[in-house]
């Protein structure tokens, strides 16, 4: 079979999973700055706030039999109690789950599209294995990235220290090598509380980032991946060869959305599913902004190496309609073959080299 065509099979079977979904997703506001339209995402430094933690009270400070001891805990204390009671009191079809979305730190595919130009980048750069002086074709950390990623780590550290923050109690991560740097500098090494799981992410293909014809979206092996972190887990059924990445064609929103409705089906509702109520996923700014949308959170684009916490709720559906037999589109990308010409806003390729649909083949 043609990898185009299992590409296509593959996305299928996501979309008709996502079709008989029975799980709906919202955002639970009110606990977080980032829920809040006032707040900039352009401007918001999460280490400045307490990750957005909005200074409050909750409904389980009152089931403190001494006040006094309410007051004494912190803030993500008495926040980790709301959660626990938000589930505590849901019946079994309904679950609370903190979800900590990171973003990776700075790539190299990042730093080349600042260099080139968004319209060049997309319409031809994106598409090489690299140039002469980086390769971003899966594209890893720069030493910028790096940094941010031990800033978060050193976030982490400070509430672990200062707010006895609740770490989570599960950790995934999309296989794209800048993700899974970012995920092990960023955890790796914690101090952490007594009692609390230990870090050993699970690898996900499905929290990837969207599926563009740009080389940097196309994932190494699993084994490059198990060498890499032969610790960690990955998930069953993991392909050893990238089998969704062609070149040809590239996710749509909607479809997208589908993937990212799947992969949150695969976290909620688990065995002691409620008992793992904070969730850390690192992943990508377009797979982050799908699962946004997913949960109907309002767009909270993400700088490179941040991290936004939503609350979100999930309830199994109570009807039964039968599933959509129909599935979700991706669309051709047509792109230069040669540097194009470019303006402030657009990509124009030379009258020489008209657009093409097939990958480009580079030495490098």
């Amino acid at each position: 079979m043609k990898v185009i065509d299992l590409s296509l099979a593959l996305l299928a079977a996501v979309c008709s999973a996502q079709a008989s979904a029975t799980i709906e997703y919202s955002t639970v506001t009110g606990y977080f700055l980032q829920d809040e339209a006032a707040t900039d995402p352009s401007t918001f430094d999460y280490t400045a706030v307490n990750f957005g933690l909005i200074d409050r009270a909750y409904p389980a400070d009152s089931e403190k039999k001494n006040h006094c001891e309410t007051k004494t805990l912190t803030q993500w204390e008495r926040f980790y109690n709301q959660v626990e009671k938000l589930n505590r009191d849901s019946d079994e079809d309904v679950e609370y789950k903190v979800l900590f979305l990171g973003r990776h730190g700075e790539g190299f595919h990042n730093a080349a599209e600042s260099y080139f130009g968004t319209p060049a980048w997309n319409c031809y750069w994106a598409e090489l294995d690299g140039n002469s002086t980086a390769s971003w074709r899966d594209a890893a950390l720069t030493p910028n990235g790096v940094d941010q990623a031990l800033v978060a780590h050193n976030f982490w550290q400070k509430l672990i220290q200062e707010q006895n923050i609740h770490t989570p109690d599960d950790y995934y991560v999309s296989p794209l090598t800048r993700t899974l740097q970012t995920a092990n500098y960023t955890f790796e090494g914690l101090n952490l509380p007594h009692g609390s799981a230990q870090f050993k992410p699970v690898v996900k293909e499905l929290f990837r980032e969207g599926i563009s014809i740009h080389t940097c979206d196309h994932r190494r092996s699993k084994s490059y991946i198990h060498n890499l972190f032969p610790k960690w887990h990955i998930e069953k059924h993991f392909a050893e060869d990238d089998e969704l990445w062609n070149g040809v064609t590239s996710e749509t929103s909607d479809a997208q959305d589908a993937r990212s409705v799947q992969a949150l089906g695969e976290v909620f509702f688990s065995s002691s599913s409620k008992k793992h109520s904070f969730v850390s996923v690192t992943s990508h700014s377009g797979e982050i902004g799908s699962i946004l949308r997913v949960v109907g959170h309002r767009p909270f684009r993400l700088n490179t190496g941040a991290v936004i916490p939503v609350l979100v709720k999930a309830e199994k559906r109570k009807d039964h309609a039968p599933a959509p037999t129909t599935t979700v589109a991706w669309t051709t990308e047509p792109h230069c073959t040669v540097p194009p010409v470019t303006s402030g806003s657009v990509c124009v390729c030379p009258s020489s080299a008209a657009p093409v649909t097939t990958p480009l083949v580079t030495d490098l």
